[in-house]
């Protein structure tokens, strides 16, 4: 698009159109805006609120000389405005509508617009407000608002470009669907509800003590009947324009009715706890992912609010961060994510129900209890960090209705496809824009060393998300010598292994986090160590247990190293998990000088744990032992600010893992440290870089891309407290992957951090 528009016309000055005037006329975008329309009074509003230049209640005249015309008029009446404003509308012109139903809008606009068909772009604002009319117009009523465009094979795509760019200024996300989709998609999730409150109101309202009954209404009934008092006739017009769609999703609603009600007639209480565990998280889910969490890439259809009063899309949040402080006191870091992943996946095949406290709440966790509840286990909870799960054995889980989104869990994703290659269903795993980036192939061969029939999307060979895995294959064990150290892939293939028949043995170059083994026997189920292999054997069973997560170190690395590089820090982390295979980063920051000791140490569920004490202390420069590189594959994005903050150089080699996790993070740590003044040397399977010693400021401030990993993004946080200016780290919201509660533990204990939207 240019800058701006000669002419536009809005058909329909109402609460859309009337908005869309005055975002433009605020915006400048257009030298002429003009409005058509049945009412005389309404025009005249909108020329005294200057929302307009001219009025006419001849559509024709008023597009005339329009370079974009935006039909804002009920749907059933788009036909006949179509018709009236196709012999004057200018040969380039560009058409728009404002319609909540596509199907009909684009089949009135086929047979009325004739040649100027092809510049015809489908769209609809998900915006409103509580009053309408033109006088409720609001030059600010798409920001952080989403429009969604459905253009149809005819097209012009120049015209959707302007149509989508025209949207962009105005402030609202655009997204694009199939018109179809869009139809079946608002129908389950605004037209359904809009249905089911006029009827329900409806129902209640025809019994003999109706009176009574409002007058005892609580305010459940009130939220959940608030849509029907939306107006009646554009309500009808929906119903009636999108009928096929509104009652296939009325359909639906009945099935899942019948269900419930049969669970409660029945007493069935797993049932009822699945089906209200089930909505309860996926309610949650839902704003997690229109509140951009890691959750926002998810499948469009799921993740948008398209109630007319529908919240907005904010901004990814941005870190700023102070120069300079201190750390001090307790920070008790979010549970362990490695373990909190077991737990539901254990748990999930044990017999009984496993309960869990300590469980991480952060939305890499949350992804996997997400897709065992897809896979048909009932887990309550999690409520501050406690989840019960009631496990369905190793052959109880249930084919799943769609694909299994993994969010940016790359965990999840590679010990699910270990887990599910035994099942005797297909199901596809898919992740968001980052994990769909990432190797599987790693993982994928293997499984089909051992029977299974999976698949994954060639990427230069790395095969990437979606995975796909056909079920009903046999699995057979097999002995396999992983060429790489990865706690990941080592644990798919055991858990494949409980599905295969024989014994299923990996035995690793270098020692990984062995959370899986030490779970497995916990639950029950015996597992052979023999110096770098491990041995199980398949047909057993998983009995369920009580589980106490510990804080998770990876987790805790961060503070570690900003109380070490912080002049007169001193804090406490307690109960953090110390498992010799994660306790890297410790050994590591030992070797630079470090002054961290080990208190109250003690067993919680077969992991050990204890506080960390860490004080300030001066750092020296090292070569980092090759041996300890696996033992802190997470640790190192935050090592390397403890590197700059150093005396002398830092050497890494051998982790050329870091290049393959949710960036490349050899790279992405590099660009932010040069950035931020610092000197560093990027090798292939590592890293050199120059530390600015004791006394001295490590970084300059500056502007940090983190590329969506929630690792980078805590990391050159931490780094302000040796910076000499602010630093400001952008698209910060997968912290919440890892980390929920980040900020605010980290200011609590002396880090100068805002969170900006």
């Amino acid at each position: 698009m240019s800058d701006g528009f000669r002419k536009v016309a809005i058909i329909g000055l109402g609460l859309i159109g009337g908005s869309l005037a005055a975002a433009l006329r605020a915006r400048g975008m257009a030298d002429s805006i003009v409005a058509g329309g049945r009412s005389a009074r309404t025009l005249e509003r909108g020329l005294a609120l200057g929302l307009i230049d001219a009025g006419y209640q001849n559509l024709a005249e008023a597009v005339e000389g329009a370079d974009l015309v935006f039909v804002a008029v009920p749907v059933s009446a788009m036909a006949d405005t179509f018709a009236a404003i196709a012999p004057t509308l200018a040969p380039g012109a560009i058409i728009t509508d404002g319609g909540s139903v596509k199907g009909a809008v684009i089949e009135a606009a086929r047979a009325q617009l004739g040649a100027h068909r092809s510049r015809f772009v489908p769209g609809h604002p998900i915006a409103g407000k509580e009053k309408s009319g033109v006088d409720a117009a609001d030059a600010a009523l798409y920001e952080r608002h989403r429009v969604i465009l459905t253009p149809t094979p005819d097209t012009d795509p120049a015209a959707t470009l302007v149509v989508r760019q025209m949207w962009t200024r105005v402030g609202a996300e655009v997204l694009t669907m199939r018109p179809d989709e869009h139809d079946r998609v608002l129908a389950e999730t605004s037209h359904l509800p809009h249905l089911l409150a006029f009827s329900l109101v409806d129902t209640l309202a025809r019994q003999g003590d109706s009176t009574e009954i409002f007058r005892y209404a609580a305010g459940g009934f009130r939220d959940f009947t608030r849509i029907a008092s939306s107006d009646p006739v554009m309500w009808h017009d929906i119903f009636t324009e999108n009928r096929e769609a509104v009652l296939a999703a009325t359909d639906l609603f009945a099935a899942g009715l019948a269900r419930f009600r049969a669970a409660v007639a029945a007493g069935d209480s797993d049932a009822l706890l699945g089906t209200m565990t089930r909505a309860n998280t996926a309610r949650a889910r839902f704003l997690a992912m229109n509140a951009r969490t890691s959750y926002t890439h998810i499948h469009t259809e799921q993740s948008m609010s398209t109630d007319s009063h529908s919240t907005g899309a904010p901004a990814n949040p941005v870190f700023v961060v102070q120069p300079g402080g201190q750390l001090s006191g307790q920070a008790r870091v979010p549970g362990d994510k490695s373990m909190s992943h077991r737990a539901i996946m254990l748990g999930a095949l044990a017999e009984g129900v496993t309960e869990v406290e300590g469980f991480l709440e952060g939305e890499d966790a949350l992804a996997t209890l997400q897709t065992f509840r897809d896979l048909g286990v009932v887990i309550e909870g999690p409520h501050a960090g406690r989840v019960r799960i009631h496990g369905v054995g190793l052959h109880g889980l249930q084919a799943p209705s769609r694909s299994l989104y993994m969010g940016n869990s790359g965990t999840s994703m590679r010990l699910l496809m270990g887990l599910l290659a035994g099942q005797p269903f297909d199901c596809e795993l898919t992740g968001d824009a980052s994990l769909s980036k990432r190797p599987m192939e790693r993982v994928a061969q293997p499984l089909r060393d051992m029977g299974a029939a999976v698949s994954t999307t060639d990427s230069g060979g790395k095969g990437t998300p979606p995975v796909r895995i056909r079920g009903g294959k046999p699995l057979k064990g097999i002995d396999y010598n992983m060429p790489v150290a990865s706690a990941q892939v080592k644990s798919a293939i055991l858990l494949a292994g409980l599905y295969a028949q024989g014994e299923t043995r990996v035995t690793e170059p270098a020692p990984t986090r062995d959370h899986t083994e030490r779970m497995l026997t916990g639950f029950g189920y015996p597992v052979q160590r023999d110096g770098a292999s491990v041995t199980l054997n398949g047909g057993g069973t998983l009995r369920a247990c009580q589980l106490d997560v510990p804080a998770d170190i990876s987790s805790a690395a961060f503070f570690l190293v900003a109380a070490s590089i912080a002049p007169g820090s001193e804090l406490l982390l307690p109960h953090v998990g110390i498992n010799p295979t994660r306790t890297g980063v410790i050994d590591i920051l030992r070797l630079m000088g470090a002054d961290i000791t080990v208190e109250n140490e003690r067993d919680a569920g077969g992991e050990p744990v204890a506080d960390l004490r860490v004080k300030s202390a001066p750092l020296k420069g090292i070569v980092i032992p090759e041996a300890l590189v696996p033992l802190a594959i997470d640790e190192f994005p935050v090592l390397f600010v403890a590197a700059a903050c150093a005396e002398g150089d830092t050497i890494l080699h051998g982790a050329e893992e870091l290049r393959v996790k949710e960036s490349d993070r050899i790279q992405v740590m590099a660009d932010g440290l040069l950035a931020l003044g610092v000197e560093a040397e990027v090798y292939p399977d590592g890293i050199r870089i120059r530390g600015a010693g004791q006394g001295n400021a490590a970084f300059t401030g500056g502007e940090i891309h983190s590329h969506g990993d929630h690792r980078i993004a805590m990391s050159f946080a931490m780094a302000a407290l040796r910076a000499s200016g602010e630093i400001r780290i952008h698209d910060c919201a997968n912290v919440a992957t890892s980390f929920p509660g980040f900020a605010e533990l980290a200011a609590r204990v002396g880090l100068q951090l805002a969170v900006q939207q």
